[in-house]
């Protein structure tokens, strides 16, 4: 039997599956052991080690050039969290946040996300979970909690290797944020903290449109593949100024925002527009996913 199967069989013990046709297995049991088995799916695949480990090295990476360009002028539009960060090595976590939030965290994060459901129909342990229909609803919120546990996992792997990095490589003490305010050390630790928070929110939408993208075919490389070119597809639409009338809608438009927290006071205005936009997309792509899954024929 294999490790997928066994893993079922577990499921199956522990009430969220059905050992016969007809029986209503307990809900809370049974979703909180699909969660926890979809956690070890997740997380113990070595590509997903693979993503993590890349989304570590990216903010060293960033550090090693700053450390070694240090002196040099920086010019582009734009928060200059570059510049921060040669004054206060925390700053190196917004700056990585900056960098991963546009491209590396998307693309991670819908290669778990595009995988969730089509993956497992291609390996064809799918079936295995949906013995009885009551269970697909289950199934689908244990995989799309998962997969925001994935977007803070993904957020904290940047955030700490930044915040090692920076503390390594530049000094620490207090911080001066973009609004020109000084705030102390702790403060803005707790600024750290929030905005990796948010960061990982703001992949909320991205997490259902790739639920739903994987409901759609049965082919895991299809779905991962579909999702990530969507997510280049809106961030280029995103960088034209001719569809300003669609650009606010859009699920990538209001990423960044996150640097209105790091100004005294915060500005909350473009991350309460951020989080309700993934709200949206989280209850629009939700429900087709739920819609396309419960009424899914799954024949392997």
């Amino acid at each position: 039997m294999s490790q997928a199967e066994l893993s079922r069989a577990e499921l199956s013990q522990a009430g969220a599956l059905p050992v016969r046709a007809g029986r209503r297995p307990q809900t809370a049991a049974g979703f909180l052991a699909l969660f926890r088995n979809e956690l070890h799916l997740t997380f113990r695949r070595m590509r997903t080690k693979v993503l993590l480990g890349i989304l570590a090295v990216l903010p060293i990476l960033i550090g090693v050039v700053v450390k070694l360009n240090t002196g040099s002028p920086h010019e582009g539009g734009g928060v200059n969290f570059i510049a921060q960060t040669t004054q206060n090595g925390l700053f190196l976590v917004f700056t990585a946040l900056a960098v991963a939030l546009p491209v590396f965290l998307p693309m991670t994060v819908g290669v778990v996300a595009g995988d969730s459901v089509a993956g497992e129909a291609a390996t064809g342990t799918l079936r295995y979970l949906l013995v009885a229909p009551a269970g697909r609803t289950r199934l689908l919120a244990a995989k799309f909690t998962a997969g925001l546990v994935f977007c803070l996992a993904a957020t904290v792997a940047v955030a700490a290797a930044a915040l090692a990095t920076g503390a390594a490589l530049f000094p620490l003490g207090e911080v001066t944020l973009i609004s020109g305010d000084t705030i102390g050390f702790g403060d803005a630790l707790l600024r750290a903290v929030l905005v990796a928070g948010v960061v990982a929110a703001s992949l909320a939408g991205l997490v259902a449109i790739g639920l739903f993208v994987s409901t759609l075919t049965g082919s895991g490389i299809a779905a991962m593949a579909a999702t990530v070119g969507l997510v280049v597809t809106v961030q280029i639409l995103d960088a034209f100024p001719q569809l300003d009338a669609v650009r606010p809608f859009l699920f990538t438009h209001y990423w960044l925002s996150f640097a209105d927290l790091l100004r005294q006071p915060m500005y909350w205005d473009g991350v309460w527009k951020d989080l309700g936009l993934q709200a949206a997309y989280v209850a629009v792509f939700g429900a087709a996913a739920w819609s396309r899954f419960t009424s899914r024929d799954i024949s392997v």
